[in-house]
């Protein structure tokens, strides 16, 4: 084994130890949820951000502070409403009166936070929904002109509630392609339910402690992208993709040697090359987390749902019939094959 090999596999095994601790902290505060806490790691470690979507009261906005807790970021909470203006995300300048005369100050907003709650985001008009483009896709803001960078990492958590729709505004398709993934957050089971009832009617818990360091985090982030996929797994991530959009030709059935009813029937846009890249980098880290040192196609199939559900836009027929996006990319992953028509001519010959 060499010394680059060695090296490799400590880190990856300091990862996993590191992950472990934070779950386990976090642990402390949430019953259950892993799957909903390990997406958020996944995203943090991708340098992603998440959208949480469930019915009020299932611990959503405790989740992202817990991990805040156990994380050495700053921390910022944003509480979305109709009358939140972008300059109240972003920061402002201010006059200052000094010895020298008049000047302008740049206040900075809560969007400066490295971990910033969005919560209930689709409350916000859109045009404080805006403010958040360009801090999420370059984590950077300009107020008058001026750009100001955001200290890495930053990531945005943001919540919404799937069911009050009056008073809120859909967020618009630009924005939710910016979000690596979208989690659905479920009611717990009754053993979990048990456990929440008995830990939140009593004492209050010790506070959490912090369990990793920012330079740490942005070391592991690092690891993840160094995290090898075969070309084959990334064709496979593209005919996923791909089989996503909806046939160009009316009445075609072809469309990368696939025949999907669902996508033709349901969707009118498929996924941006974006969402092929949050497929990426969400399996790299999730085969780290597992203990691979490199991408296999389970990683692959354990993000795509996260990683594209947002990211279908959906007809009127799909309403009517009650169909999902979970359920038309449950059809597309059985339809897709793992390995392409040219690695299986190989194998076979």
């Amino acid at each position: 084994m060499t010394t680059e090999t060695r090296d490799a596999a400590a880190r990856a095994a300091r990862f996993r130890e590191d992950l472990e601790r934070v779950r386990a902290e976090v642990g402390r505060a949430i019953v259950g949820q892993d799957a909903v806490i390990d997406s958020m790691l996944i995203a943090l470690l991708a340098g992603g951000h998440v959208l949480l979507e469930g019915v009020p009261g299932l611990a959503k906005t405790l989740m992202v502070r817990s991990l805040a807790d156990t994380l050495d970021l700053s921390f910022a909470r944003i509480q979305f409403t109709p009358d939140l203006m972008p300059a109240d995300v972003t920061g402002t300048n201010i006059l200052d009166e000094g010895a020298q005369g008049r000047s302008f100050r740049f206040e900075r907003g809560p969007i400066f936070g490295n971990l910033v709650l969005a919560d209930e985001i689709n409350r916000a008009t859109p045009k404080t929904q805006s403010a958040l483009l360009e801090a999420m896709q370059e984590g950077a803001v300009t107020v008058s002109g001026s750009r100001h960078e955001l200290d890495p990492p930053f990531t945005v958590l943001a919540t919404q509630n799937p069911i009050e729709m009056e008073g809120t505004y859909p967020l618009p398709e630009a924005q939710l392609d910016r979000f690596l993934l979208k989690v659905a957050v479920h009611a717990p089971p009754v053993d979990d339910l048990v456990e929440v009832l008995q830990r939140t009617t009593g004492r209050a818990p010790a506070p959490l402690e912090r369990v990793l360091s920012r330079t740490e985090l942005l070391a592991h982030r690092e690891l993840v992208r160094d995290v090898p996929i075969a070309t084959p797994i990334v064709r496979y991530v593209a005919t996923i993709v791909h089989a996503c959009h909806p046939a160009e030709a009316t009445g075609s059935k072809a469309r990368a040697g696939q025949a999907i009813e669902f996508v033709e029937r349901y969707v009118r846009f498929g996924p941006s090359p974006r969402g092929g890249q949050s497929i990426v980098l969400a399996a790299k880290a999730h085969a780290l987390m597992r203990g691979r040192h490199h991408v296999a196609h389970e990683d692959v199939r354990a993000v795509v749902h996260a990683a594209l559900r947002h990211r279908l836009i959906l007809n009127f027929d799909a309403e009517a019939d009650r169909v999902d996006a979970d359920a038309i990319l449950d059809a597309v992953l059985e339809a897709v094959p793992e390995d392409p028509p040219e690695v299986r001519e190989l194998l076979d010959g």
